[in-house]
């Protein structure tokens, strides 16, 4: 394996997950104080561009990862309007 497709799939599961830490912390605490919208909406507008163009070039790992990223980001979406105060 080259050293570009490492730091290729090192940089995509960074991605995916970079999101998690925050996630669990709404999960756990029930709060969604301070979260923008505006980030979550234009965040997962590229992922979805991103699962867009790893379909059209056939790249699955890319396609996998930015869809998991876009499901942990819809997460955090609905459950910030669902603890908003």
């Amino acid at each position: 394996m080259s050293t570009m497709t490492i730091i290729g799939f090192a940089a995509s599961i960074l991605t995916a997950v970079c999101m998690l830490p925050q996630l669990f912390k709404i999960i756990r605490e029930k709060r969604a104080e301070n979260i923008s919208y505006g980030m979550l909406v234009t965040l997962m507008t590229g992922l979805a561009l991103w699962v867009v163009y790893g379909i059209m070039k056939e790249d699955w790992f890319i396609v996998i990862s930015n869809s998991f990223s876009f499901i942990v980001n819809t997460v955090i979406l609905i459950l910030s309007w669902k603890y908003k105060r």
